[in-house]
């Protein structure tokens, strides 16, 4: 019985490796990752971007946002993405307060068939590379 619970608990230790890894975007991923400078050097440049950002208003109001972007927050994404069905010929950079909501929202995306792109640190790192907000 001891072999059988040690077997067990490696069996769920690894589990929860492997979705810890999934969760963060480190495997499994269906969408690229992005620089914030990367992100925004092309932003310069290319007319073809559209930039969501996947936070709460309460989190635009206190923390700032990126000039022009579409507000979707994550927790609603799936039920709305007919309203970003004109963005779909689009590069998609989605972008949340530290990168780990738009993981989960560039998966979304890709899976809907967009061609999306997770902002690795997402506004925290934004404001530490001192890109402009508006």
């Amino acid at each position: 019985m001891k072999k059988f619970t040690d077997i067990l608990f490696w069996i769920i230790l690894l589990a929860m490796g492997v979705y810890i890894l999934y969760q963060k975007g480190y495997i499994l991923k269906n969408y690229e990752d992005i620089t914030v400078l990367n992100a925004y050097n092309q932003m310069l440049t290319d007319t073809n971007i559209t930039l969501l950002d996947v936070r709460t208003k309460e989190e635009i109001k206190s923390d700032g946002a990126i000039k022009n972007h579409i507000l979707v927050p994550v927790q609603i994404l799936e039920r709305n993405l007919d309203k970003l069905e004109k963005y779909k010929s689009t590069k998609i950079f989605v972008y949340c307060q530290s990168g780990n909501r738009s993981v989960t929202a560039s998966r979304i995306l890709s899976n809907a068939g967009f061609k999306s792109y997770n902002v690795k640190g997402g506004i925290i790192e934004w404001k530490k590379q001192k890109l402009p907000l508006k």
